[in-house]
């Protein structure tokens, strides 16, 4: 299928996008990362992307104390996989420690810069980019707490392991994870999703098989927003949906319909926000595709 490039560096229209037809989802854009340089062999069958916002995967010792650099992060599961997320401005080299009670192994390796570009957003409600409403603060309070809750899941499944499929069969990329975004004129914090514009009503499909942690219908930023625990912390997210199919509790496999997009929250279109986090790092989600 034809791959189209996204409209950066200006304001977005999502309608727009949409008139122009749906992309492939494994549309590329080159420019905006730089190439990881090559790694050598690394200990513990590691992988991934080795750059800033990517991740590595690898396999220890079972129920391994997991430490990345100097914080324990948990522990590895009971065949002994764990993950590594990298936050869109890591350091350039992490530390990584498997502890058991008898010994520790330990590697280090560098981690590649990302290039980011900047975003314009206009035609966005100005109450949703900077609420003064008592009733929109009290809420946008009342969602924090539930997302909060939902992010300290730690569900001991490891299928992050098998990596993550488009969440869309169809969609044209209407925002890439770490932009710097200007919102209404108004400078705001990098963008930590992967924004991928599709018709409301579009089918979102679970990437991979997980724990749902959370599932509400009307957020005041994200709409119908739905949070997927895929073991050991690492959990996606589906923001702005218009309908949820799923819910809090259930444990949905690969490729399963959990969703709708809509354009519910803050939005100027219809499109799925995808993103990702593990802990308090947050990663780009089409990094962990293929």
């Amino acid at each position: 299928m034809e791959k189209l490039k996204p409209h950066v560096g200006q304001g977005l229209n999502r309608r727009s996008l949409l008139s122009l037809g749906a992309a492939a989802a494994g549309a590329s854009f080159p420019g905006l990362l730089n190439a990881a340089p090559p790694q050598p062999a690394l200990p513990f069958g590691l992988r991934g992307k080795f750059q800033q916002s990517g991740y590595c995967i690898g396999r220890g010792a079972p129920n391994a104390e997991l430490w990345v650099d100097g914080f324990m992060r948990g522990r590895t599961s009971e065949t002994g996989w764990f993950y590594v997320g990298f936050d869109r401005d890591s350091v350039p080299t992490c530390s990584l420690e498997i502890r058991t009670p008898t010994r520790t192994d330990l590697t280090r390796f560098d981690i590649a810069p990302t290039t980011y570009d900047l975003q314009h957003v206009d035609g966005l409600p100005p109450e949703t980019v900077t609420p003064t409403d008592p009733a929109n603060l009290e809420r946008i309070k009342r969602d924090a707490a539930l997302k909060n809750v939902a992010f300290a899941s730690r569900d001991s499944s490891d299928y992050f392991k098998g990596g993550f499929i488009y969440p869309l069969k169809k969609f044209q990329v209407s925002g890439h994870f770490g932009n710097q975004r200007v919102l209404n004129g108004v400078p705001k914090s990098p963008h930590y999703g992967f924004d991928m514009a599709a018709p409301v009503g579009t089918p979102v499909y679970a990437p991979q098989a997980g724990l749902v942690v959370l599932a509400e219908p009307d957020l005041f930023y994200e709409g119908g927003l739905t949070l997927i625990d895929h073991g050991q912390g690492v959990i996606s997210m589906y923001l702005h949906q218009s309908e949820l199919l799923v819910k809090k509790g259930d444990h949905v496999r690969q490729t399963q319909v959990i969703g709708k997009v809509g354009a519910k929250g803050r939005a100027t279109g219809p499109h799925l926000c995808w993103r990702l986090k593990w802990g308090d790092r947050r990663m780009d989600p089409s990094l962990m595709v293929g």
